[in-house]
């Protein structure tokens, strides 16, 4: 079984939006829904045959696609992901905030800053990638109180990062596309 990859949509104005499936993709493609097209992979896929002329029906898309309607705010780029082990441990590189070394992720946990039995929130700007010995011996303390240093501080990757962080699978223009998107801080480039 041949695995598709993902198609990456932008809005009309070339911000990046989101992943969507290669049928999803057709659908659009098959609506005209899609404005343009940018990336040097192109996909084709194939239907059934007309009864009457034999033809088989086909649908070709782009690896990525901009999408006809109303523009996607500006702020879309700034907006806040969703928080996911996956992509907190993508975001720190896999690199445990308190010792520096790296890990899988069955040996990586999440680790709040500021403890929420403090307080503290589960929000991108208070979790870091930990270890499990540092995240235990840090315990319900604040790095200060455990006398432990922050080595990397937390951030909130905007949209493009984060659709790097949450597709294991980029296709190489499309890498190249969302890295034109990623702030000069971004660990990310640094990958």
């Amino acid at each position: 079984m041949t695995r598709h990859p993902l198609i990456l949509t932008l809005d009309q104005n070339g911000s990046p939006h989101r992943w969507v499936s290669w049928q999803q993709a057709c659908v659009y493609v098959a609506r005209e829904q899609v404005a343009w097209e940018a990336g040097e992979a192109r996909f084709t896929f194939y239907g059934g045959r007309c009864r009457l002329t034999g033809q088989r029906s086909s649908l070709a898309t782009s690896s990525i696609i901009a999408i006809r309607g109303r523009a996607l705010s500006g702020a879309s780029l700034m907006a806040v992901p969703p928080l996911s082990n996956r992509e907190l441990f993508t975001r720190d590189r896999h690199i445990c905030a308190y010792c520096a070394h790296a890990g899988t992720p069955q040996r990586l946990t999440r680790d709040h800053v500021v403890p929420v039995s403090q307080g503290g929130r589960d929000l991108w700007m208070n979790v870091v990638t930990a270890c499990r010995p540092c995240n235990e011996k840090k315990s319900g303390r604040t790095p200060e109180q455990a006398s432990m240093q922050l080595l990397y501080a937390p951030y909130v990757p905007n949209k493009a990062e984060y659709l790097i962080l949450c597709n294991r699978n980029i296709l190489a223009d499309q890498m190249d596309f969302l890295s034109q998107h990623l702030p000069a801080r971004s660990r990310l480039l640094a990958a």
